[in-house]
């Protein structure tokens, strides 16, 4: 069973304005490395020049922050849902 990424509006121009899609990886990590492979150019707006999950970026698997996980080694299991929320700036 497929995990599901929501993407957000500002990257769904990466994936043809598809908001739900699913991947088969194993870790977050291969999980940006598969939508890299199908959407060319959505992996830097997610990760630094080190491979890092960029900060302006958060990534959740079913609500919890992978910060608070193992980052780009975090886990997944068939039918866990991957949200991508970039962080909003205001003043």
């Amino acid at each position: 069973m497929p995990k599901k990424v929501r993407i957000p509006t500002p990257l769904r121009k990466l994936t043809n304005n598809e908001e739900l899609v699913e991947v088969n990886a194993a870790t977050i990590g291969e999980a940006i490395a598969e939508l890299q492979s199908r959407y060319p150019g959505i992996q830097e707006r997610l990760v630094d020049e080190k491979g890092e999950v960029r900060r302006f970026v958060n990534v959740y698997v079913n609500e919890e922050d992978i910060r608070f996980l193992k980052n780009k080694q975090t886990p997944l299991k068939d039918g866990d849902e991957i949200s991508i929320i970039p962080a909003i700036a205001g003043g």
